[in-house]
Order: structure tokens, then sequence, then C-alpha cells
């Protein structure tokens, strides 16, 4: 999400869902037990992000217009946020959703009500996709601090293109009971009851369509509603802008403008001083795919359209690249009349940024001249370079009513603010959205943590409560992280594969903290970096190689830290490779499609078949070694429970305590117990929650609790090795959980 590449956190979470999300199972004791001990309780656990800061794509800031301090936002796949003032950062308001309704972790939409500031709406649903679940609309009397659900019989897109487009949640300013909805493909909804039914709006002039975009952006002026279609042309027979001044009656707004570069608005935002409407435009819904847009201004009591873009693409660089790009964030001063802020988008060559106006868009200023940063509390912003850039996917633009040079913007990795127009920081703390697909605990060292996620590539993460020092590993600096591992019996030696510029594979003799690349690297790696194993003395590497679209290709092997690489012709395409924890001639792979264990005993030189007839086609099996023991495999199945072998994968068992798994590892002994604590993902009757066990899965606790649930968790759990009953989870869009016991 944060490159001009395809988003590989789109993507995969797309790919992901629809494997994954079915009806699974029970986790626990047999079916006729009222409560199943296997599933009792936990008292006492305390949850908390470990401190990255931001990492996700903003795509909506909205500051209450009649409440000093108070303020929303949205974001694509991690939820939304409420600002506490007073404290300087976010509070998250939806991780009370759970595993069935990971879906709305995406947000679509935020709606508050001027004339009742305790109200908040949100429209909730992060694909629009026919294996993704309809929307939701929440509505809260407290801010968001308890919620009434109502379900939609329509879907959402929170992480499709057009994420970044204006608010389609609206209070109708003439009566708080009626609501507004605008949706991707089935046209505009209304609702006269406070969200809780809705129907469609009559006499709207959009044509819904399945492939297009639908609504854009609904704004009010006064008592007149206006609506982005993002399937017009500008043109009469096929408006892009439409208004009702009764509530009844649409009618495309007249004179508005056409051609490419004000084919879909994305944003619009009014001056109640001097009644003009404000409408950001771009030749593409975006964020990525825009090459031309514009910014015009509507005089709302006459008509009179004018326009007043800031710079015109289409220009070349200082290098002489083409400057492409849209328009897409636009916010007006509550304060001075005529003082507004617009944002380009999708600026690559020439770098995004934001320009103010102080005479109705006459005249611009770029910020991003004279801006100076500090990401001292964030340092991955600097992206592997000495300093940040201004930022790129700038859609999320939002002044603070009561102060005028209170200005914020999001980007594609974070929320900047500033109070003087000058100087920007991020403004994140609280606010969590990576989509974290691997980690490691080290048993010995400064770190408890490294973390690999899409996007942000791989963290040395040497306190929790901060985002980490080094910032995203470099040399090379990873888009998005596909593969980390540690040798168990030399955690100095770590190794790290992902999405990069200048190489896939990296090595470090120091537990993460700094990295050298590998010398070489085989030719399918750039297309297809997938995960990697070390053995246990690091003297052997195995990589596997999956591309985004799910093409499978054959592992290499590496003995001399990626100097060079051989085929292993015999492990199975697409596996994970499994280090075994202390013996270094062994590997093993569990091939999902045929439900095979594969091992090596020749350190990953080849590969035969160890047992068959396993439980098949279910991506989300994992396949996880006990730390510390030889042969001790743990094979994890959502759909199929969770076995056990002790001799290498040559037999399994099946637990009975456990009907279904979705991720599993392991932490420090509880006191008294003789093998490692036992952290799960797994689902009751009634719920998919985090478990853990102190007595080798014979029973287990639950460990979160209902406020605390985040979506879709089943990428990695595990337990630390130094700190009896801490556990990380790794959650796809709330960034890094860990747990303790209070």
């Amino acid at each position: 999400m944060l490159t001009p590449q395809p988003s590989r956190r789109s993507i995969l979470a797309g790919t992901a869902a629809a494997a994954t999300f079915t009806a699974v199972p029970s986790l626990g004791t047999p079916a006729h037990a009222a409560e199943p001990q296997a599933a009792k309780a936990a008292a006492g656990y305390r949850w908390r992000n470990a401190v990255i800061g931001g990492t996700g794509f903003i795509t909506g800031v909205l500051f209450h217009p009649a409440v000093r301090g108070l303020a929303y936002a949205r974001t694509d796949i991690g939820g939304a946020y409420r600002w506490d003032d007073r404290e300087a950062r976010w509070t998250p308001l939806t991780d009370h959703l759970g595993w069935d309704d990971w879906n709305l972790l995406g947000a679509e939409a935020i709606a508050v009500d001027p004339a009742h500031p305790n109200r908040l709406y949100l429209a909730l649903g992060t694909y629009a996709q026919s294996w993704a679940g309809d929307g939701a609309i929440l509505r809260s009397d407290d801010r968001g601090d308890t919620w009434t659900r109502s379900d939609l019989s329509v879907k959402l897109g929170a992480n499709e293109d057009g994420r970044g487009a204006g608010e389609r949640l609206l209070v109708d300013p003439r009566d708080s009971d009626t609501l507004w909805l605008g949706t991707r493909h089935d046209g505009l909804l209304k609702s006269t009851d406070r969200g809780a039914t809705w129907a469609s709006a009559t006499g709207f002039p959009g044509k819904a369509t399945a492939s297009g975009q639908g609504v854009t952006l609904l704004v009010a002026a006064g008592r007149t509603l206006y609506a982005g279609w993002g399937d017009g042309d500008g043109t009469a027979a096929s408006p892009n802008l439409c208004r009702t001044t009764d509530g009844t009656t649409w009618e495309a707004v007249p004179g508005q403008p056409t051609g490419t570069s004000a084919k879909v608005p994305i944003r619009a935002a009014y001056d109640k001083h001097t009644r003009e409407l404000y409408v950001t435009y771009a030749n593409a819904v975006g964020p990525n795919g825009q090459s031309d847009g514009s910014v015009h201004k509507l005089r709302t009591t006459g008509g009179k359209w004018t326009d007043v873009t800031p710079v015109k693409p289409g220009g070349t660089t200082t290098d002489g690249s083409a400057d492409a790009f849209g328009y897409g964030g636009v916010a007006v001063d509550a304060c001075r009349p005529g003082t507004l802020v617009v944002s380009t988008n999708n600026r690559w060559a020439d770098i995004d940024t934001v320009y103010r106006s102080t005479d109705g868009g006459r005249t611009w200023t770029s910020l991003k001249d004279s801006a100076v940063f500090d990401v001292s509390e964030t340092p991955y912003l600097k992206w592997g370079a000495d300093k940040p850039k201004f930022g790129w996917w700038i859609q999320a633009l939002a002044l603070d009513p009561y102060d005028s040079k209170h200005l914020v913007y999001g980007t594609g990795a974070t929320l900047y603010g500033t109070r003087d127009l000058k100087h920007w920081a991020p403004r994140v703390r609280g606010l969590e959205e990576a989509s974290v697909v691997q980690l490691v605990s080290p048993p010995v060292g400064e770190a408890h943590l490294l973390s690999g996620s899409r996007d942000i590539g791989t963290m040395y993460h040497e306190r929790l409560t901060a985002s980490p020092s080094r910032g995203m590993a470099s040399n090379p600096v990873f888009g998005s992280a596909t593969g980390l591992a540690q040798a168990s019996a030399k955690p100095s030696y770590v190794v790290r594969t992902g999405w990069g510029d200048n190489g896939n594979g990296a090595y470090s003799n120091d537990g993460g903290r700094t990295w050298a690349p590998f010398e070489a690297q085989p030719d399918i790696a750039k297309n297809a970096p997938g995960p990697i194993a070390a053995n246990a003395d690091g003297s052997a590497l195995l990589w596997s190689f999956v591309h985004w679209d799910g093409t499978k290709y054959a592992a290499h092997r590496s003995a001399d830290n990626g100097a060079t690489w051989s085929e292993i012709s015999s492990f199975p395409k697409g596996a994970t490779p499994v280090a075994d924890p202390a013996d270094p001639t062994l590997f093993y792979a569990y091939d999902t499609d045929t439900g095979t264990l594969y091992a090596s005993t020749d350190s990953g030189r080849s590969f035969t078949v160890r047992a068959a007839g396993l439980p098949s086609g279910d991506s989300q099996f994992k396949l996880v070694a006990a730390p510390g023991r030889t042969g001790d495999l743990w094979l994890s199945t959502k759909g199929n429970g969770l076995y056990r072998s002790t001799d290498g994968g040559a037999t399994f068992s099946k637990i009975d305590s456990c009907w279904a798994s979705h991720t599993l590892g392991f932490g420090k002994a509880a006191a008294g117990a003789d093998y490692p604590a036992i952290y799960q993902v797994g689902s009751t009757e009634a719920i998919t929650a985090v478990y853990r066990s102190d007595d080798g899965a014979k029973t287990w606790t639950r460990i979160n609790d209902d406020a605390h649930q985040w979506g879709w968790t089943g990428e990695v759990v595990i337990g630390d090795p130094r700190v009896y009953g801490r556990v990380y989870l790794a959650t796809n869009g709330r960034g890094i959980q860990y747990g303790e016991p209070a």
C-alpha cells in the first residue's frame, strides 16, 4: 500500500479472506459438556499494541464541527479511532469486532451530527467482492464507547479502489434522524431511523453497476446535499455531481466541469462564509491510477463554477519525468473565509503536496516547500533514506474548525499534523494499522520481538512501548516482508525475505539489529519471494517461492549466507520450510494441497515423504516445531483441529481438546511445568479467540475478551520465551497486539 506497485496488503488480505473465512468446527471437550473446560476464560489479561505507529493508509479524518478537540479517523483495514485531545492519542473504536466480522474492520465512512455531539456513525465493510460479507452500520450515543449495530444487505469496500474518497455517510442537516449512505454498487441509500433500516433513495440519477465506483462523496452545503458519482462524466446525460434541496428530488448540478481532469469527484468541502463548494477531481478514483485532475469551486447561491486548480497535471519535472497526478483532499477553514487546502495524489515524480490558499483559490502556496519534519517518534517513516518525503496517497485532509493552523493529512503510512503550517510530525499515538505476517521472539538479547509486516517490512523492537529506533530494516529495505527466521541454537543469526527494489533477502549476525543482503538470489526471488527458514545452527537456509497471485515455484537452498543457491526439486513447491529447533540436519515441510509431511535429514538438500493422508486443502495449515526438542511437531488446521507428532512427522495424533486451530505458537513454561506454554487462535462453537495451555494442550484458557478481538487473527501467535504469560499476536490491520497477565 505504500508503493506505486500493486498493494501487497490489499492483494494478500483479499486472497486470504477468499480462502479462509468459512464456518469452522469447535475447540473444546466433547459436545455434551455445557461449558468445555478447554475454553474457560482467563481473568485479568491486559492487551496493548507493540508500538510501531500508524503504518497503514489513513483514508479519512473528520474534526467534529461543534466540539473543540474532538476528531475521528478511519482506515482501510484497521477500523476507526477517536482522538483524545487531552492525551494526544487515538482510541480504537472497533477492536470488539471478532473473527466472524473480519470484513467489518475496514471503515468505509464516518459521520457525526453537529446537533448531537455525542452521536457517531460508522459504515463498515472492507471488501465488496462476492466472497466477503455485507457491510454494517454502527451507531453510538457516547462517541464510540458503546455501539448499536445494523447489518446492511449491501457490500462496502473500505480496502478497494476509491477508499480515499470523501465520506459516503452523512447526517441530513434538516433532520438528525435521517442518514444517507453512498455505496459502490447499490446506489444511494437513505435511513429515517438513525441508520437502523435502509432503503434506496428515490429519484437519485446515478445508475448503479456491479463494476462501477458508485457514490464517492456526500457533503452538506447549508441545507442542500451534494453527492459525487464516480461513474459519470460530468455531462447532462451522465452527471458526476448531483444535489437535492428537499431530500427527495435529485438533479445534476448545472454547469459541472467535464473532461478528463474532472471525471471523478474525489472530495468536497463547503465554505459557509462565502457559500462556495470546493470539489477535487481526478481521472480515476484512486488512490492509484490517477494521472490527471483539477480543483473547482461552485458558488452555490448563483451556480457559477470556477476552475481554481493550483497546478495542472501533465507538465514535466526537473529531471524530465512526466508530472502526472490527480487531486485528493480538500478542507476549508471554518474561521477564515476563503481559506482552504487541497492535496495532490498519486504524484510519484514530483512527490505529493498540500496547497493552501487564502483568497478562494486565486493563488496557492505549496506547504511542502517550507515543511520541516520530525519523525523521531516513528523513524521507519524515513524508509531507509536520510529524511521522509512529504507523503503519498494524500486523500485524507482536515482542518481543525477551532484552529486555523492545525492541519492534518493522511498518507499510505501515517497521519502528519502541524500547528504552524511549517513543522510537521506524525499524529498516530494509539493508531496502529500494520498487517503483520511474521513474529519472532528471541530467547536472548536486547529485543524481545522481531516482526515482519506487509508494506513496512521487518522491524527490531528494542522496546514494546516505542516505535523501533532503527525504523524499517534496511540493506535492503522491503516494502513487504514474506519471511523471517532465527537459528534456534544460534539466535544471533536471523534471516528475512520480502518484496524489495534492491534485493529480496538478507541476513543478520547480531540478532536483527543490522543486516547484510544476500550476495546472490535465485531469479524467481524478485517476483515471488516467499518464506525462509534457517536450520538450528544457521549453516543452511531454505527459501520457498510463492507469487502474490498464488503461483508456486521450486524452493532453493544456500549454505553460505545466500552467496550461492541450489534448487531443491524434492521440496513441495510453495510449502513453508520448518527447521528442527535442536538438530541442524532436519527440516520439515507440509504440502497443504495433498496433506503430506515431508522431511529432510541432510540439512535440506533433499526431502522425502514422512507421512501422508493428513488433512489437506486448507491454505491456513501451519506446521510448528516445539522449541528445544527434536521432532516435536504440531500441525494447526482450521477445519480439522490440532495434530501432534513426537517422531519427526512419521506419525501424528489428533489432540482431543482441540476442534479447530488457526495458528499456534510457544512461550515460556509456567512455573513447575515441564512443557512450554502453548498459545493458539482457535474456535469454539460460540467464538474464535486466543487461548493458552500450560499442560501440553490437555486444557485451554481463553486469554482475550470480547472487547479485544481485532477481526482476523489467524496469521501468527507466539509466546515470549523469557516471560511467562506474555503473548504476541499478529493482526491484519491492528498491528501487533501483546497480552500479559495482570
